[in-house]
């Protein structure tokens, strides 16, 4: 069998085309004027529970906000976009995402996200993930996507499988956070998953275009 032709990979060092827009919201670089808003979510408890850092104080959150407004542009492996999530409608910041390159000759990222509480509920947190997502397997051409999550974030998980990211391993107290020993869960998605689930989108958009051309005859 002859071997797979590469992918065409953008060239370097690679900017996404900012706001990257979904159907409610704008992700974009964060700014030093988002502290407020950012600190008002990382400093909560509940916010950091399962997470690798905080809560934060003020000058934890300056510090992350301005290591954040660096993180807009990819060069090599390793490197890091952190965006800011913003809903078009009302200009409020509700969040912000994480998209690593992971590996630009095996074709791996990850993604992360976090979310004010107070805005739960909405979609938000998909809706901006499946934008990375996007990114990841249309714009990057990845092979590979994955998250990984404390195994005790059950929310987190469900994110991921709304997504249509598969569970694919459960490291049993493989780090240590807050005193004690803590599960770690991996979910991922390949480039072929992600194109059937967006064929399969598209039909069930055409089928239901169909269907109300038809009521209205």
């Amino acid at each position: 069998m002859p071997p797979l032709p590469a992918p065409v990979t953008p060239p370097l060092p690679y900017t996404p085309d900012y706001p990257i827009r979904t159907e409610r919201l704008d992700l974009r670089p964060v700014i030093h004027d988002d502290f407020a808003a950012i600190h008002a979510y990382q400093r909560r408890p509940e916010v950091c529970r399962y997470l690798y850092w905080g809560p934060l104080d003020e000058a934890g959150s300056r510090a992350s906000v301005t290591a954040k407004t660096t993180r807009t542009v990819l060069r090599e492996s390793g490197d890091v976009l952190q965006l800011a999530v913003v809903v078009r409608e009302s200009g409020t910041l509700v969040g912000d995402v994480t998209f690593v390159w992971n590996s630009r000759t095996h074709r791996q990222g990850g993604i992360g996200y976090v979310f004010h509480p107070d805005h739960a509920g909405h979609g938000y947190a998909t809706e901006a993930s499946r934008a990375l997502l996007k990114l990841g397997f249309e714009e990057l051409h990845l092979h590979r996507i994955q998250a990984e999550l404390d195994g005790r974030n059950t929310a987190s998980a469900r994110l991921l499988e709304r997504l249509g990211m598969r569970r694919e391993g459960h490291l049993r107290e493989n780090q240590f956070l807050d005193g004690e020993w803590a599960d770690e869960v991996v979910y991922a998605m390949l480039a072929r998953e992600w194109r059937a689930q967006q064929e399969e989108r598209a039909q069930r958009e055409e089928r239901a275009g169909q269907e109300e051309r038809a009521r209205q005859r």
